[in-house]
């Protein structure tokens, strides 16, 4: 890629994907990070190479793509001051702020702008992300293989063709790893009183997650066949998974992550407000 990035904004997530852009080949010299405070920007600029700037219309004047990766609170004003520099210039943005619509992304910068909207998740901070992304009618093919290039850098990506399917992406990836952070919490207590050191607990857990997501990742079987394949009739899995059923714990799941859609859908509506 040849194209020139700016980040408007430069905390964990938009430097989780300036480093995984850097490692996948990008150039640094291709891209900014902006910030109005320098010592936020000095880390970035040491350890990758790559540009920082405390102006952010200046940076999204020589920019082919932006990055919007400032919480959603301050949004509003950060695309106002760089209205005149994106209509000049006309990029390619990229939001990574939760919330947000791309219709009022685009209002705040004066219209007519490609926008693509992204929900990451935190393991994007590690390299394991997975985003769900959106594109409005203005996004050509060239922009969504450009963008799709810029999360891989950080993880898995997949588009949906319907901007509300973002608040089910919400549920799904954006809120899920606190989902498993809990289980691992719970697993970790319930392996205490049942005798185990709690960093012995831990770590058994979280390996257990990641060797059946991996297991999962590796095979072409559903999840309900995965499941079955460990449960021997009569055995111990099958009696803890007998325990979860009937505990209610799809049932839980399912309105939990209802009620995280339904809050993506409140917090777009608060967010959006003129």
């Amino acid at each position: 890629m040849a194209s020139q990035v700016t980040f408007i904004g430069a905390g964990n997530m938009a430097g989780a994907i300036i480093g995984g852009m850097i490692e996948s080949g990008f150039a640094a010299d291709a891209i900014t990070a902006t910030s109005p405070d320098d010592a936020v920007l000095a880390p970035l600029r040491e350890r990758l190479g790559i540009h920082t700037a405390t102006d952010n219309a200046a940076a999204v004047a020589e920019a082919d793509v932006v990055v919007l990766a400032v919480k959603p609170q301050i949004m509003r004003q950060v695309c106002e001051g760089l209205r005149d520099a994106a209509q000049a210039r006309r990029p390619l943005i990229v939001s990574v702020a939760a919330g947000l619509p791309a219709e009022t992304l685009e209002r705040w910068l004066g219209g007519e702008l490609p926008v693509v909207r992204c929900m990451p998740n935190t393991p994007s901070l590690v390299g394991a992300g997975a985003a769900g992304l959106y594109a409005n009618a203005r996004v050509d093919e060239a922009q969504r293989r450009l963008a799709t290039e810029l999360m891989e850098a950080v993880g898995l990506v997949e588009w949906v063709d319907d901007e509300a399917l973002l608040e089910a992406v919400t549920a799904v990836s954006g809120s899920a790893p606190a989902y498993f952070f809990l289980m691992f919490e719970a697993m970790e207590e319930a392996g205490v009183r049942l005798g185990l050191p709690a960093d012995t607990a831990r770590r058994l857990a979280m390996q257990t997650a990641f060797g059946a997501a991996k297991m999962a990742m590796a095979s072409d079987k559903p999840p309900a066949e995965l499941k079955r394949n460990v449960m021997s009739p009569g055995g111990t899995t099958e009696r803890a998974i007998e325990h979860l059923e009937q505990a209610g714990l799809r049932t839980a799941l399912a309105e939990a992550m209802e009620a995280c859609a339904a809050r993506a859908r409140e917090m777009a509506d608060e967010l959006g407000r003129d």
